[in-house]
Order: structure tokens, then sequence, then C-alpha cells
């Protein structure tokens, strides 16, 4: 069973925007298709795992926030460089069929851009309610997913790749100003070191600190002539240079 309160990414409307755009995918391979325009299977494959990636990766990246938010970021990305690949492939089926996207301008394109998803409310039954948030969520978009013409399924799921690549960018800058601001899992576990030995120090008498007067702590030289010798360093270090000898 899956243990859901690990899982912030239930949440996360890139999540179920991700997940509406793999079921629109597969749904479109499935329908589009076939044994004359693919006939190794190769292009269903990509475009599936293309659109497998997006929710995967945002899902894994939001597992590691509370201890590394580089891999989140790092994940996100990946999520969003696989729209990409995704986003160029229904481009290409555009083009392939003498067709072009709907233009930003047009009322195709603001009709489906202009869709919002409702906030999730889930209470106790969190994968069974979440679940049915992605279908009610994904059929708001079936009037162009579900018919028979590619082109309209192909430009639908190209703006919804679009506008999930936007909402990843954003998601990303905050977790960029959020890292900027509290640093991550590394930063936060050398800060507990740091204070760690700082408090050692002070039960242990240690000197203060000849140039701005912190407590000092015991360091080893790891290079020079003083290699793998112990010595007084400024608590406050890199910020103060102070350094003493241990007599």
């Amino acid at each position: 069973m899956i243990e859901i309160r690990n899982f912030g990414y239930f949440w996360l409307d890139t999540w179920i925007m991700a997940n509406i755009i793999q079921l629109g995918t597969q749904q479109f391979c499935l329908r589009h298709l076939n044994r004359t325009n693919d006939p190794c299977g190769r292009q269903f494959d990509q475009m599936t795992q293309a659109a497998r990636s997006a929710p995967a990766n945002i899902a894994e990246g939001n597992s590691r926030h509370s201890t590394s938010r580089e891999t989140e970021m790092k994940l996100t990305d990946v999520a969003r460089a696989s729209l990409a690949e995704l986003a160029n492939d229904y481009l290409n089926w555009l083009l392939l069929h003498e067709s072009t996207p709907w233009s930003v301008k047009s009322a195709e394109y603001a009709a489906v851009n202009g869709i919002q998803l409702d906030r999730p409310d889930y209470k106790d039954d969190v994968l069974h309610q979440s679940s049915e948030h992605i279908l009610a969520q994904k059929h708001k978009f079936d009037a162009w997913l579900d018919g028979d013409d590619s082109l309209v399924a192909a430009n639908c799921l190209l703006v919804l790749c679009n506008r999930l690549t936007q909402m990843l960018r954003r998601q990303i800058e905050h977790l960029l100003d959020e890292f900027k601001e509290e640093g991550g899992f590394t930063e936060g576990l050398t800060a507990e070191r740091l204070a760690a030995r700082t408090e050692k120090s002070r039960e242990a008498d240690a000197p203060t600190c000849p140039v701005c007067g912190k407590p000092m702590i015991k360091r080893v030289a790891k290079k020079g002539i003083n290699s793998g010798q112990e010595f007084w360093s400024c608590s406050g270090y890199p910020q103060c240079n102070g350094t003493r000898n241990i007599k």
C-alpha cells in the first residue's frame, strides 16, 4: 500500500496536468497510430514514454524535497525536457498532415488554454480521491481529445504541453528561490555539524578568535607544511579566517 503522507505531489497542479497529458497521449497513440504510419511501433513507444516521464519525474523530484532541493529541481527540469520532446512530436504530426498549430489568437486555443483545473480536496482516501480528481480534470478536455480528428487532439495536447512547460518553469523558479533562502539538505547538515562542533568547543574552553571574538573549533590542516596537524579555526569560517596554533 502506498504511504500517501510522504507524497505531496498528489496536490501539485503540475503533476495533475502531467497525468492529463499522459492519459491524452496514450489515448492519441492508441487511436491514431497504426501499422501504416508507425509500422515498428517506435513512435508509439517514444511518445508514451515521454508522456510518462513528466508525471514520474515530478513525483520523484517532489519526494526528494526534504532531502535534496537540488535533486528536486533537476528532476523537475527533466520533466520539462520530456514535455518539450512530446510537444515536438505533436508539432511534427500537424506538419506531416499539412496543418499548423492553432494560433494563440484563435477561439480553439483560447478555449483549451482557458480551462482551469479545480483545486484538490482530498480527505481520508487520498489515492482513490486523487485518481477521481485527475479523471474529472481530464474530462474537461474530452471535447478535443475524444473525437476522431487527430489534428484537433494533437493541437489540444500541444497547448497543454506548452502550458505545463510554463507551469514547471515557475515551479523551478520557486524552488530556486527557496534554495537560495534556506539552502538544501547538505547545507543543513553542514550547519548542524558546525553548530555541534562549536558547542563542543565551548564546553572544552576553546579560545576565542583573535579577529572577531567568536569561539574557535578544532580543525585539521588538509594541505601545506602543517598537513594533518590540528589547529584552532574561527567558527565563523569562511566569513572569518582567524586561526590559532594548538599548543
